[in-house]
């Protein structure tokens, strides 16, 4: 893959006493005898054309009169060049902030269409700001890192904070583009029945749609990003707000049995653990509340009463069809609950049924 960089833009607009410099030689005047005429001392109109002075309405309105242009203009002009200034002078302050990129993983945001790529680092830090939706790094810090930081402490595992944040903050992004009604607890539960017969279509683009969709019409904003480097997620749920959820999808084990059964994990947390918490699947974490959604997903997956059948089951195709359908749940859950419980080798022949899939920028 080729890697653009895009150059320092910082959006530089010529200084509107540029454009009266010309004019005023376009017209052979001098600046006393155009002072004149604005009535204006030849030191203002000197601070005019070396934009000492701001075009105000008042001094726009008299330019219209003496130069021709409309007053609109010259207050654009005005108002493009201070902003130009200002977002320079944001850049080079920015620029003492460069060590944060570093614990940012930008590869792997550029990569994924996230954000651009800048060679100037003031110019990063802004762009990175700007897709987190904060002002400063200080406030990237309350907003993000402490929050994280704060569930990592109580988790007791350690990764990358900036690298969570990011794959978080993309959830929200995306999320922000799904209109949902407010969260509707029994609506939510009967779409998770529903969503027992979705697993057994492999085709993502035609799965996804309908699962985004259907808990988007109970309060619930499903998203799928890939995690950046440093973020070993597979899933996260957090509440937007009261009415709006979100249950975000990493696809971290890139098969399907994983992806159901992570879906099936994160809405426990949804239904079962209040709106206070944000929870974040990884690897490794043993505590009651992902217990809880472990067990929620299996039994939702594969009931208990069934799943008592799965140690006689036919270690072969006909025999995990049979129960599949039976269960009205994909092949692949069936594999991947049977070798969760021992029942099968990790490298089954039978790992056959399990739908493999990848990202996009993976092709």
């Amino acid at each position: 893959m080729i890697e653009q960089t895009t150059a320092f833009q910082p959006g530089w607009v010529s200084p509107p006493g540029d454009t009266i410099a010309d004019l005023l030689e376009e017209k052979s005047w001098t600046q006393a005898e155009f002072a004149q005429r604005c009535g204006y001392t030849t030191k203002h109109v000197s601070q005019l054309i070396n934009s000492k002075a701001s075009i105000t309405e008042e001094t726009a309105i008299k330019l219209e009169k003496v130069l021709g242009s409309d007053a609109r203009f010259w207050i654009t002009r005005e108002v493009q060049f201070r902003e130009s200034l200002a977002r320079q002078q944001e850049f080079d302050a920015l620029e003492k902030n460069a060590d944060w990129l570093k614990k940012l993983p930008l590869a792997d945001m550029v990569k994924y269409g996230w954000l651009r790529k800048f060679k100037h680092k003031g110019q990063q830090v802004a762009e990175c700001l700007k897709f987190f939706g904060v002002a400063s790094v200080d406030a990237w810090e309350k907003r993000y890192a402490e929050p994280i930081a704060a569930f990592k402490a109580s988790n007791k595992f350690k990764k990358n904070d900036a690298a969570v944040s990011a794959w978080l903050r993309q959830g929200e992004r995306e999320a922000a583009d799904i209109v949902c009604a407010p969260f509707n607890k029994a609506g939510f539960k009967q779409a998770l029945n529903e969503f027992r017969a979705l697993t057994s279509e492999p085709a993502p683009d035609k799965f996804i749609p309908t699962l985004v969709q259907t808990c988007a019409r109970v309060g619930v904003s499903v998203v799928l990003a890939p995690a950046p480097k440093g973020c070993p997620i597979s899933g996260a749920t957090r509440w937007l707000s009261p009415d709006k959820a979100l249950l975000m999808l990493s696809l971290r084990h890139k098969s399907n049995d994983h992806l159901w059964f992570a879906f099936f994990h994160e809405a426990a947390h949804l239904l079962l653990h209040g709106k206070k918490m944000m929870f974040l699947e990884i690897e490794g974490l043993d505590n009651k509340h992902e217990k809880e959604a472990d067990k929620f997903a299996r039994d939702w997956l594969i009931p208990p009463s069934e799943a008592k059948e799965l140690l006689s089951i036919k270690k072969n195709d006909a025999g995990i069809e049979a129960f599949a359908q039976k269960t009205g749940v994909a092949p692949a859950i069936v594999v991947g609950r049977m070798q969760k419980e021992g029942y099968l080798p990790w490298g089954s022949f039978l790992n056959k049924f399990k739908v493999r899939y990848q990202w996009n920028h993976e092709g």
